[in-house]
């Protein structure tokens, strides 16, 4: 049988994935020297990790070519959940926001507020949820930008310090919900594959409790 393939979300999330690995036995030394390879073998060929960007991660397990994946949920979120979400792994801890100008009184008056944003599914379910009407524009850039220069009412985005909020002036007035990585799975593969996918699991709660 072929060894289990799991896509890690390139970067932070990956490096302290493969740290997580580590403690729990497994020889990384082939990501930890990848090089530009993508597909690579953890410990003694007991699986195999694909990197990738974190919204194809979740694409590469709702189509079954990658068993488990470890994603934000901020990627979780925005992008649907055909998948099943095993396990809260603990790192790449933030939160969304809903951030104005220092000052703004957001919630005041009858007009239609504009939104800007990376992730316009959260914001619509948040807004949604306040049965609030808003105008949401999506921007690819510093979100941070987009009130200081008249395009919006506010912003929500993701905060983990608030340093770059405060230097341009702007203030969290709410969070939305708390974020942090998550180990997921394809859902055939936890039914042809439940065994090895529940040894897993378990060595990685067992390091993240």
């Amino acid at each position: 049988m072929k060894p289990l393939r799991i896509a890690l979300t390139k970067g932070r999330l990956e490096k302290t994935t493969i740290e997580l690995f580590q403690k729990i036995g497994y020889n990384c030394d082939e990501v930890i020297n990848k090089g530009r390879r993508l597909i690579l073998p953890i410990g003694d060929n007991d699986f195999e990790v694909v990197l990738a960007k974190a919204a194809d991660v979740i694409t590469y397990v709702e189509h079954g070519v990658c068993d488990l994946g470890v994603v934000g949920k901020d990627t979780i979120l925005e992008n649907g959940n055909s998948f099943y979400e095993l396990l809260d792994l603990g790192f790449g801890k933030c939160r969304f926001a809903l951030a104005t100008k220092k000052g703004t009184d957001f919630y005041s008056g009858y007009n239609t507020k504009t939104i800007a944003t990376k992730y316009p599914n959260v914001t619509r379910a948040f807004f949604d949820d306040k049965n609030m009407d808003v105008r949401i524009i999506k921007i690819e850039g510093s979100v941070e930008l987009a009130p200081l220069v008249g395009l919006s009412d506010g912003i929500v985005d993701i905060v983990e310090t608030g340093s770059t909020l405060k230097a341009n002036g702007l203030e969290v007035i709410e969070w939305v919900t708390e974020i942090s990585a998550r180990l997921i799975a394809n859902t055939a593969s936890l039914k042809l594959r439940k065994a090895e996918i529940e040894e897993l699991q378990k060595k990685l709660e067992a390091v993240t409790k």
